[in-house]
């Protein structure tokens, strides 16, 4: 599936939920199916800058797409990189750095942050798109 599919799914997902705190019970739940990071990535290097909880993200490159794992040590933000890492996982480099994020609009998920929380998820966003770029990179 394209980023465009998958977010589009997720926007269909979101959708069926009349309010917030049933998305909120489905972020958890994604949170749950996340693509575990192996400890040994649970390092500094790993962590997200900007985000209230820790966040840390893994990226590794198999058949020139970017393969994606993470963890979080609070279980909404865990929700929250799930949903990132199920968009941009296994997609060509170049597709994630030319992904727009508008989906995240669509389903009303940062104006149900709070200030920090949203802060954080801009720089989830941030950091995979720079992973695609070093690995856009070493492909040129």
């Amino acid at each position: 599936m394209t980023i465009q599919e998958i977010q589009e799914e997720i926007v269909d997902e979101f959708s069926m939920f009349d309010d917030w705190m049933q998305r909120y019970e489905y972020m958890i739940e994604l949170g749950k199916s996340l693509p575990l990071i192996e400890e040994k990535y649970k390092t500094d290097d790993n962590i997200i800058k900007g985000c209230q909880s820790k966040v840390w993200v893994h990226a590794e490159m198999k058949d020139e797409k970017v393969e994606f794992t993470a963890d979080s040590d609070a279980i909404i933000t865990k929700g929250i990189i799930a949903i990132l890492i199920r968009v941009f996982s296994g997609q060509h480099p170049a597709a994630i750095i030319e992904a727009d994020t508008n989906f995240i609009d669509e389903i009303g998920l940062k104006e149900h942050l709070s200030p920090t929380r949203a802060n954080g998820l801009v720089s989830m966003i941030k950091q995979l798109k720079m992973y695609a770029i070093a690995y856009q990179t070493q492909l040129n």
